[in-house]
């Protein structure tokens, strides 16, 4: 177990390393960092004396190592657009995305799995069809449309729910959240559904398949011909192997809903990392793009170690094969 963890900690490393590379030769090779930060007055000598005093005349490899170091330290520089530090306005952005992608991941189980164990078991009906119509509609639909439509339904036509923002939060310590407020939820509501959608509908077609395929496995056949009750083989039995690759899917959409939550945010203008990141885009605001990259890099590396630690103790064939290894 332990040379197992050890070994996905050195790989999760070098995926971060390899990210931070990327993120450095934004610095580099998009735009002057230079022409972001002095006026048009300057003159060549006073450009070539902050160059020197920001250590851009340094070797790549001098340049790269500074990075990486200041970034494990969470420190990414001033922002060109905001001129505050970076690291600041992550803080200030990051509650506000996780608090919209945990809604939304947990939406998205808490709807996806019964409705795919519900599709498996009875896949003649007329409900499951319903389901499985529905799904290839959420499939479908970009995320920006369901989100317009939504505002357009909810927000303009009956005038239910707020069509941007976050409504009211309230600050415990140096985390926000709006869940704690009327106008915090009501605001939450349509870029919960419009994020976990496309989830949902992967989840319940995922589930549906592997319980279909344990459903017909020699196991589950042995179990009915002893006589145990449905109930206990479908979901003590079937519904346990099937939720071991949905775990490691879950894992991975969690981080896709982090990543991914640009459009939603950008569609809700909901104030979160994804719509600062739009916003640095549109100003070549470098520091805010190399800092964005690197924190959804680590969430990604974050999140697949902890699968990775979850598949290996749920499924004890990985445990048998590590032991004989």
């Amino acid at each position: 177990m332990i040379s197992f963890v050890l070994q996905r900690v050195l790989q999760s490393v070098l995926v971060i390393l390899a990210v931070a590379l990327i993120a450095f030769s934004l610095f580099r090779y998009v735009g002057d960092p230079i022409n972001a930060m002095v006026g048009q007055d300057t003159t060549l000598q006073q450009r070539e004396e902050l160059k020197e005093r920001l250590g851009l005349n340094d070797p790549f490899v001098v340049q790269y190592g500074r990075f990486v170091a200041n970034a494990a330290q969470g420190e990414f520089g001033i922002s060109y657009r905001h001129r505050r530090p970076v690291s600041e306005l992550l803080a200030e952005r990051l509650p506000a995305t996780l608090e919209l992608s945990i809604v939304s991941m947990v939406l998205a189980l808490a709807l996806g799995i019964p409705m795919g164990v519900y599709t498996a078991l009875r896949r003649d009906g007329a409900l499951a069809k319903s389901f499985m119509t529905m799904s290839l509609v959420g499939v479908s639909l970009p995320t920006f449309l369901i989100g317009i439509l939504l505002i357009l339904v909810f927000g303009v036509i009956l005038r239910w729910l707020p069509t941007f923002g976050r409504g009211e939060v309230v600050d415990l310590g140096w985390w926000s959240t709006g869940l704690l407020t009327r106008s915090g939820l009501a605001a939450l509501i349509m870029p919960a559904i419009t994020l976990a959608l496309f989830q949902m509908t992967l989840i319940m077609r995922l589930v549906r398949a592997e319980m279909l395929e344990v459903l017909r496995a020699d196991f589950i056949k042995f179990c009915r011909a002893r006589g145990l009750p449905s109930r206990l083989v479908n979901f003590r039995h079937a519904l346990r192997n099937t939720l071991v690759p949905v775990i490691t899917i879950t894992g991975l959409q969690l981080g896709s809903i982090i990543a991914f939550s640009i459009i939603t945010e950008s569609v809700f203008q909901w104030p979160g990392m994804g719509l600062l990141f739009i916003q640095a885009i549109g100003t070549v605001d470098i520091p805010v793009m190399a800092a964005y990259l690197c924190l959804i890099a680590l969430f990604f590396v974050l999140i697949n170690l902890i699968v990775d630690l979850l598949y290996f103790a749920v499924d004890p064939r990985l445990r048998v094969r590590r032991g004989r290894a």
